[in-house]
This record gives structure tokens, C-alpha cells and sequence, in this order.
């Protein structure tokens, strides 16, 4: 079977829609560079958590001491609060979060490579980023205001 009969398009097109919602958010409020670093480095961290093996990452999360399982429970209060402060916001990171981990099981599923999931869902990712944010610039560049 040709690896393009594997790829599952419907989940990377969902992948592209997701991110692309979150390159035209970003692109409206004119943030300054470093933003937009931040904003990569985010995307490449939840796909590298998501294409990595469970054992892997269990042996990094394991709560072995009170301390740190004290601070699961703080982030996750703190998380909750935010989830509850910012409704909108969450969801949205909810809807992205999602079609990533969708994208991820697809992969797994077709029984494709955990780094060629990486590297097609970060660039799927990446470029829908890079496409909301065109797609805002190219429109409301073109548009005058008016007052």
C-alpha cells in the first residue's frame, strides 16, 4: 500500500483549519515577534508530546515524591481556574489540542512512524499557522478603513 493511501487527509485538513483559526487570532492582535516564537515553540512542544511513546513519558511524569505531586495538584487547581476564567480561550486550545491528538492516532493507527507523524503533523501545523495569518493580512491589507 503507497504511504499516501495511509496519510489520514481528513485529520491534517482539520489539523490545518485548527491552526489556521489560531494564526488569524494571533495575526489580529499585531503581536511583536517573540509572540510568534513562543506560539511555535508551544506547537512543537504539544506534537512532540503527543508523537512520543507512552512508556517514555510516563518515566518523566511518574509521581515518585510528595513535592511533586503537591505540584500536579497546584498546576492542575491553577489550570482549572483558567479553564474556568477563560471559557472562550479554552476552547479553542481544546479544539486544537483534539485535532492533534486525532492526527496522532490516525498515524498510529495506518502504522506510520513516529517521526514521520511529527514531522507531517508540525508541518501541517505549522502551516496552518502560517496560513491563518496570511489569509488575515491579505484581507485586511486589502480592505481601507473608512471612518
Amino acid at each position: 500500500m503507497s504511504i499516501l493511501k495511509r496519510v489520514p487527509w481528513v485529520s491534517l485538513a482539520l489539523v490545518l483549519l485548527s491552526y489556521s483559526t489560531l494564526g488569524w487570532v494571533i495575526s489580529e492582535a499585531h503581536p511583536p515577534v517573540f509572540v510568534w516564537l513562543i506560539t511555535v515553540f508551544a506547537i512543537l512542544l504539544l506534537i512532540v508530546t503527543l508523537t512520543a511513546p507512552w512508556p517514555k513519558m510516563t518515566y518523566y511524569i511518574l509521581l515518585k515524591s510528595n513535592t511533586r505531586t503537591f505540584g500536579v495538584a497546584v498546576l492542575a487547581a491553577f489550570l482549572f481556574f483558567i479553564m474556568i476564567a477563560w471559557f472562550q480561550i479554552f476552547l479553542d486550545t481544546l479544539l486544537i489540542i483534539s485535532a492533534t491528538i486525532l492526527v496522532r492516532i490516525d498515524f498510529q493507527r495506518a502504522g506510520l512512524r513516529e517521526g514521520l507523524a511529527f514531522s507531517t503533523a508540525s508541518i501541517f501545523s505549522l502551516g496552518g499557522l502560517a496560513l491563518g495569518a496570511l489569509i488575515y493580512n491579505l484581507i485586511y491589507s486589502q480592505i481601507p478603513l473608512r471612518l
